[in-house]
């Protein structure tokens, strides 16, 4: 939805949201970029509000700003992560296509850990926000959606795993919550009967401005590159989609834009075995039903924290808060199960408010097995940084 296209009380709410977000609204972000939170909670300007604060924390916490200068992405996921953006369509809107059929599911999470799979979409999706706002400096019109084309040329039931079904619905849940009404147009094509299964889970996390977006095509090809070409110049896509774009040596797919995923090397998968515990880590032992909770303090706000841990006789839920100073608890990290016993868990977050901060390691879902956690925390304050 754009601004010029609101009814009367439409524009009210708007107005109201606007002034209520003026304090902490990044200068870069044009009223029609705005507007997509109030879109997203249905003009209720309170939710949407809350929304966006509880957005621009997670991306403080997660140091998403500096992610594409800061942020070296894992070289497996740069080859074989299938996806590219290959131009803009009719409106100024980059053009990304994700090969998702050709893609290796089970390789690449077996090369990678979860927070660095994610985080990768999440790179993506911000070198696609860049070039919305270098579209709008040379179009001189705002610039806040992107078109996708899925193609699901390829895809077999083997790649639809429980592990993949789990990131998927993170990933759903992150895009819902930090990215709201990102897409102009989403095109599906080459459908499979499998796919289904997978857009049944999907499906209810939509909302229906954003199913109203969404095209599904089968393997028809001359269907589904008529309609590419009413919302995208064939000059920007490749000869492959239904365009005139070929790489420098001719070939149509664009490679040199586009990965086109394949097999994940066997040489990439991660090494699961016991981890050996650092002799700076501290141990404790987590009885099979319990939980252990490490209270942090810190003292100066945008430190940062890190952290480390493995454990013994199987895997871990783990979960980081905040805790306010009235007593509410703010999720940073939601509970997550972690196979610590196979590979040693590294993350870090930045303190965007000192006080207290609580790991929880959970074990309450282990009736019989106790767990051996090894850990080490370390609170890093800015002037050290």
């Amino acid at each position: 939805m754009e601004l010029a296209k609101l009814n009367p009380s439409q524009r009210i709410l708007f107005n109201q949201f606007a002034d209520a977000v003026a304090n902490y609204r990044p200068p870069e972000w044009t009223d029609d970029y705005v507007l997509k939170w109030l879109v997203a909670r249905d003009f209720d300007v309170q939710k949407a509000e809350a929304m966006l604060l509880q957005s621009l924390e997670w991306r403080q916490i997660h140091q998403i700003d500096g992610i594409l200068e800061n942020w070296t992405p894992p070289e497996v996921v740069k080859k074989y992560y299938a996806m590219g953006s290959v131009g803009s369509d009719k409106f100024g809107c980059p053009v990304w296509i994700n090969a998702f059929g050709r893609m290796d599911m089970v390789g690449l999470l077996q090369s990678v850990s979860k927070r660095d799979y994610l985080r990768y979409v999440v790179y993506v999706t911000e070198m696609s926000h860049r070039q919305m706002h270098q579209n709008s400096l040379v179009t001189g019109k705002p610039v806040s959606y992107q078109t996708l084309v899925i193609d699901m040329a390829e895809l077999s039931i083997n790649q639809i795993t429980k592990q993949f079904m789990e990131v998927g619905m993170d990933l759903t849940r992150m895009f819902l919550a930090n990215y709201p009404e990102g897409v102009r147009r989403v095109f599906v094509i080459n459908v499979p009967q499998i796919f289904s299964t997978v857009f049944t889970f999907v499906k209810p996390f939509l909302s229906p401005a954003t199913l109203a977006k969404l095209s599904i095509f089968s393997h028809d090809s001359k269907m589904w590159k008529d309609a590419l070409l009413e919302e995208i110049d064939a000059s920007q896509l490749p000869v492959h989609y239904g365009g005139t774009m070929v790489d420098p040596d001719g070939n149509p797919m664009c490679l040199t834009k586009i990965s086109m995923g394949g097999q994940v090397p066997k040489t990439y998968y991660l090494e699961r075995k016991q981890p050996v515990p650092g002799n700076q880590m501290i141990s404790d032992l987590i009885p099979a039903g319990k939980r252990k909770l490490i209270e942090i303090t810190v003292d100066e706000a945008k430190s940062l924290l890190r952290w480390e841990f493995v454990t013994e006789e199987g895997d871990i839920n783990f979960q980081l808060a905040y805790m306010r100073e009235n007593g509410e608890e703010m999720l940073i990290l939601p509970r997550d199960r972690y196979e610590s016993h196979q590979l040693m868990e590294k993350g870090e977050i930045v303190c965007i408010y000192s006080g207290r901060y609580i790991m929880e390691f959970d074990n309450s879902y282990s009736y019989f097995r106790y767990k051996k956690l090894w850990y080490n925390i370390d609170v890093v304050k800015p002037t050290n940084r």
